[in-house]
């Protein structure tokens, strides 16, 4: 029982948090801590599943042609190698997690602050002088805390006006995938334990994908896109402050 309640959480979650082009992890690690499941087990575990809903999101908005390659690649290419090496430390959470809480917060309230005026702006590319050492950093932080970055790097974005949207999320999922594949790559090096039930797990939050994109592909406008991500930031600035 206790399997299928957290399987039912983390769909829900996925749900959620793919309809703005994110693999859920924080959601997945904030379930699982309400659940005692031991740290060792919690960041491979989200880890792999956001291969499974940043994989499928990033096929989606692929083949929608909702992505933007070149601005991934300006953050990706840093971000990758950090994101290996960030899954290979391990930092007391209590050191990191109530400053990213509070940047989410910040960032949360941002997007929600005048979402329309927001969507709308014109937006530019950043120079590559600020994307790479960003990607670095974005990476590392992705690995040390069992996600793929994205929950950093679509508000950057979106603040700064670097992409509408919508084509935002398909650029987090692919984000996210790359990063979740290298920070699952360095905590193997640790001989990391996934739980029994994750394939019920990876059913669940696969259905939620599904459904969390056709929704953020297909029906949210794009004021709504935003105010679904302030939404999603403030859950995982609270999960990562009071978990």
């Amino acid at each position: 029982m206790t399997i299928i309640a957290v399987a039912l959480l983390m769909g829900v979650a996925a749900a959620l948090y793919s309809s703005v082009g994110h693999g859920g992890a924080s959601a997945y690690l904030g379930i699982m801590a309400l659940f005692a499941v031991v740290p060792e087990v919690m960041r491979p575990t989200a880890l792999a599943l956001n291969l499974v809903v940043a994989g499928f999101g990033t096929w989606r908005y692929l083949r929608a042609r909702q992505f933007n390659p070149r601005l991934f690649l300006a953050f990706a290419v840093t971000a990758i190698p950090m994101a290996y090496l960030g899954g290979r430390i391990h930092v007391p959470p209590e050191v990191y997690r109530p400053m990213l809480g509070a940047v989410l917060w910040f960032a949360a309230a941002r997007m929600l602050w005048r979402p329309r005026a927001t969507a709308a702006r014109t937006v530019r590319s950043p120079s590559l002088a600020l994307s790479l050492p960003g990607g670095a950093v974005l990476g590392l932080l992705a690995g040390l805390t069992g996600t793929g970055g994205g929950i950093f790097l679509s508000p950057l974005i979106l603040l700064f006006a670097w992409e509408e949207p919508r084509r935002t999320s398909g650029v987090a999922a692919a984000f996210i995938l790359v990063n979740s594949i290298a920070g699952l790559a360095g905590q193997m090096t640790l001989a990391p334990s996934l739980p029994p039930g994750l394939p019920v797990f990876v059913a669940a939050v696969a259905a939620g994908a599904v459904a969390g994109t056709w929704l953020g592909m297909k029906r949210l406008p794009q004021a709504g896109l935003l105010i679904t991500l302030g939404v999603v930031l403030a859950l995982a600035g609270a999960k990562l402050i009071f978990t």
